[in-house]
């Protein structure tokens, strides 16, 4: 066997490397998902221009009727010509169009100001769905994500990337509601909260081999009790450990289950925190419940959450030993559907004996938990309340 030696961006190179030809390019899905993006955008603000002129004229007198029908012309005419691209499939103008839209949509935001400007789901929803508005007029279904659906399938990293964040986004959302909610019934003035608070926090301490293997038993096919309960109450069996497309969720039910003890006792003691001053306030004002929630609670728990959060998505990203026991040292039963980044780290050291590989991979995951993060933090400096 020869020895080691430098193989310098190959092994980055060739985790990337898809082994079956695929219908169009990178380049190609980038560019269209870039126009739709754009034009999104563009839309999107001259919508909010719009609502907000017509919920304060006022702050619109300056805007002459010439200024609105030359945006609103500029935009049709955008729309019509990126379709046009679109279908004709010109690659250069596609590039074109949605230039001149970002360029168009910074000029919009320096010009006018609007309230709906700051509210995030107002945005982000008109954008998605004028980016699907887009996509179903062209006509074409060539865009970023349909073009990492179809990479998946041939590139086994780039799989064990897509099935990593499918965990993380379906575990770690869920996790922290399902925790949030214990949490605040265990804040209620019930009898015997040591015994709850210790049942909760019982499945993080105990060992990950030994719940995998008790789930295991529970999501059997044939006589597993999560069967026999769905049965029980009129519903069809589920393939939980021989259907591919219930893998992630099944390992995703086991980890929200064991970590989710852990969450409700730091949200516990990030409730216990908040001062009942604001309470008695609030109930001198007349609020209500749901009002002392909104208000109270979940603004002044934000620093509890930032840190939840923090944690589970940096523990969701090294998911491996439930994958590991649940399918008896396989990543999934059949077409990889269990390969995590972990699992792919693991396999390429372990089993292939493929160090370089395995190190290119492990930097990767590093790197994506790193600009995740950094996002976190910059998202928490504007969003979590600290109270001193």
């Amino acid at each position: 066997m020869r020895n080691p030696y430098f193989h310098g961006w190959a092994n980055y190179a060739e985790l990337f490397r898809v082994q079956t030809p695929l219908s169009y390019s990178f380049s190609v899905g980038l560019a269209y998902s870039f126009l739709y993006t754009a034009l999104a955008l563009w839309a999107s603000q001259w919508i909010r221009m719009l609502l907000s002129s017509v919920q304060h004229p006022q702050r619109h007198i300056n805007l002459n009727r010439l200024r609105k029908l030359g945006i609103t012309l500029a935009i049709t005419l955008s729309f019509l010509i990126g379709v046009f691209f679109s279908r004709m499939q010109h690659i250069p103008g596609i590039w074109i169009v949605g230039c001149v839209s970002v360029f168009g949509m910074i000029l919009m935001k320096k010009r006018f100001t609007s309230p709906f400007s700051s509210n995030l789901w107002f945005s982000l929803l008109c954008v998605v769905g004028l980016y699907a508005l887009m996509r179903h007029l062209s006509g074409v279904p060539y865009e970023l994500f349909d073009f990492l659906v179809m990479t998946k399938e041939a590139s086994l990293f780039i799989k064990a990337i897509y099935n990593t964040l499918y965990y993380v986004v379906l575990t770690t959302p869920t996790g922290i509601v399902i925790s949030l909610g214990i949490a605040l019934l265990l804040n209620l003035p019930i009898q015997g909260k040591p015994f709850f608070r210790t049942a909760f926090f019982i499945p993080y301490v105990t060992s990950v081999v030994a719940i995998s293997l008790v789930w295991q038993w529970i999501f059997n096919d044939s006589f597993g009790l999560m069967n026999y309960v769905i049965t029980l109450f009129g519903g069809n069996p589920v393939r939980w450990l021989t259907d591919e497309r219930w893998t992630i969720p099944t390992v995703a039910i086991i980890s929200v289950w064991k970590s989710v003890g852990y969450n409700a006792i730091i949200f516990l003691a990030g409730l216990q925190s908040i001062d009942k001053f604001y309470y008695e306030a609030a109930e001198v004002d007349g609020a209500k419940s749901i009002q002392k929630f909104r208000h109270i609670t979940w603004p002044l728990l934000s620093p509890t959450t930032f840190f939840v959060l923090i944690v589970s998505v940096i523990s969701n990203f090294k998911v491996f030993t439930e994958i590991f026991v649940l399918y008896n040292q396989v990543p999934g039963p059949y077409n990889n559907s269990g390969m995590t980044m972990v699992y792919y780290i693991f396999n390429q050291f372990y089993a292939a004996q493929q160090m370089g590989k395995a190190s290119a991979a492990a930097y990767i995951l590093f790197m994506i938990i790193l600009v995740l993060t950094f996002f976190q933090f910059r998202v928490g400096r504007q969003k979590v309340q600290y109270v001193g």
